[in-house]
């Protein structure tokens, strides 16, 4: 098969779909890979590297688009890479689609078959392809907080985690997952006073063993969320719903009723965010303020530390990758698992949480791969 991998053009976003080790492992298996010139170069990969992995490296991304069969990127496709979908090609890759009606179109009327990263499930449940890019998110969130309560950024001039004699600042964590877990654990490494809501109360035990009691944990209720968002000074939207948009826990009145210069870093924004005031922003801008709290809501926050990101990606997509490289659709009628990945296939919207979202009728998964 043909396996193509353009160069990423999402604003800020420097992370590859492939590194040299899995196109190596393709290449074994005796299929081709077109590499677009410089997909690398923001992980740190030279092309030079590829073409030794036994790439072909391709100088532009409309050549990638119309030889591949299988598509493999990080981001979803933007416009100028949507028109050049066609039917019968595979494309894998971030889709988030519950949030943007424009690309769920652009997909069904290309014709292609769109599997996404973060709607593929594992035999124990979990979202194995979202897992390490939560892991970094979550991991960032807090550090991206810290400069928002920075005053030159509009924040209340706080050190997060506070200095002998003066309090630490009160972090708010709405959602205790893998995100939401792995910023309880940086930020209580900073130094803050970390609080984590969650409606599951096995999360909650979870993090409240895993920290040994130094995180408090409450059950989510609205009017828990809206009074703990007051007297936060740092809260972080880490809140998932596989496939679907992100639920708005946080109310525009409750933003309001915040500290002035208090923050919040919205890791669910790529799924449309879980503040009804927070809309995406970029690395390039990342923050803005409303009602005098600052907004981090950068829709691709691993994108920024990108070698690590690409590398933590790509160790668990190879092995889907190589099945849709050996078999093509096939893989999807074989793995449960990588089936529940399809989101579109063929002009008809498969995924059922896309569907709800967006109020768009749907076919499932296994009826259409039998046609």
């Amino acid at each position: 098969m043909l396996v193509g991998v353009p160069k990423e053009i999402k604003p800020d976003e420097y992370r590859v779909g492939l590194v040299p080790s899995a196109v190596r492992e393709l290449a074994a298996r005796g299929h081709q890979i077109l590499i677009e010139r410089g997909a690398g170069t923001g992980a740190g990969i030279a092309d030079s590297a590829y073409e030794n992995a036994g790439a072909e490296i391709i100088a532009a991304a409309d050549q990638v688009f119309a030889r591949a069969d299988l598509i493999v990127k990080v981001k979803e496709p933007l416009a100028a890479e949507r028109t050049m979908l066609r039917r019968g090609q595979m494309l894998f890759t971030y889709l988030h689609l519950a949030p943007d009606r424009a690309l769920t179109e652009a997909l069904l009327a290309s014709g292609c078959s769109a599997i996404a990263y973060e709607t593929v499930t594992s035999p124990s449940g979990t979202l194995p392809l979202l897992t390490p890019m939560s892991e970094v998110a979550g991991r960032m969130a807090p550090q991206a907080g810290a400069r928002c309560l920075e005053k030159e950024m509009g924040g209340r001039g706080m050190l997060l985690g506070g200095t002998p004699g003066v309090a630490p600042a009160d972090v708010l964590i709405l959602g205790g997952g893998v995100a939401g877990t792995n910023a309880a654990l940086i930020a209580l490494g900073m130094g803050a006073q970390v609080t984590v809501v969650d409606r599951n109360p096995d999360a909650l035990r979870r993090i409240a063993a895993q920290f040994h009691g130094r995180v408090r944990t409450i059950f989510s209720a609205p009017d828990t969320i809206e009074t703990l968002c007051r007297r936060a000074d740092l809260v972080i939207g880490t809140v998932l719903i596989p496939g679907a948009a992100a639920p708005k826990l946080i109310a525009a009145d409750t933003v309001r009723a915040m500290k002035p210069g208090a923050a919040i870093v919205d890791v669910s924004v790529d799924q449309g965010g879980c503040a009804e005031t927070s809309r995406p922003t970029t690395h390039s801008h990342p923050t803005y303020v409303v009602d005098g709290v600052v907004h981090y809501c950068v829709a691709n926050m691993p994108g920024a530390v990108s070698r690590t990101s690409t590398f933590a990606l790509t160790n668990v997509t190879v092995p889907f990758v190589l099945a849709l490289a050996d078999k093509g659709l096939r893989a999807l009628g074989e793995d449960a698992h990588l089936r529940a990945g399809l989101n579109v296939h063929d002009g008809r919207l498969v995924h059922p949480a896309v569907a709800a979202a967006l109020g768009i009728a749907y076919v499932p998964a296994e009826q259409v791969l039998k046609n």
